[in-house]
């Protein structure tokens, strides 16, 4: 493969992962949510009772960003904050009722977009992909550590 033709990969990427987030909101807004609430619903589904500094790591994120994203969930009866036995400073998360029953209406959601982008695209080759861009997450990952590391020196 050629060096224009890395570029042009990398590109790609980047365009289509902009238009699938543009593409996820829209869908999104249709239902009253944000996809960056959905990416928090669907952690806290799977890690019930995270700290907010767990659910900032794990998610990437500035604390700071994270809390005004619970705070609109809280607000909204998604989400509910409740101390940590452990730990007086903490807050652990949980879905509220309302919260787990948005985040199952929205597996569907997401089902429908992963059929309609997927649409007509074999099956090895989803497979194919997944397997590259999972290799290529990791390898980015892996150079910001390395940059990260080189910039603390």
């Amino acid at each position: 493969m050629s060096l224009d033709e890395r570029r042009q990969l990398v590109a790609q990427l980047v365009e289509s992962s902009r238009i699938l987030r543009n593409y996820i909101d829209h869908r999104a807004k249709q239902r009253g949510t944000t996809r960056a609430q959905w990416v928090v619903l669907f952690r806290l589904r799977a890690q019930e009772g995270l700290s907010q500094v767990d659910l900032a790591d794990v998610l990437e994120l500035q604390p700071i960003s994270l809390v005004r994203l619970l705070d609109r969930l809280v607000e909204q009866g998604l989400v509910e904050r409740r101390h940590d036995p452990k730990d007086r400073r903490a807050n652990r998360l949980h879905l509220t009722a309302a919260g787990r029953k948005l985040v199952d209406d929205l597996d569907g959601l997401r089902d429908a977009i992963a059929a309609d982008v997927l649409h007509d695209i074999p099956d090895d080759a989803v497979a194919t992909s997944l397997a590259t861009l999972r290799g290529v997450k990791e390898r980015i990952k892996a150079l910001s550590e390395t940059e990260a590391g080189v910039a603390a020196k």
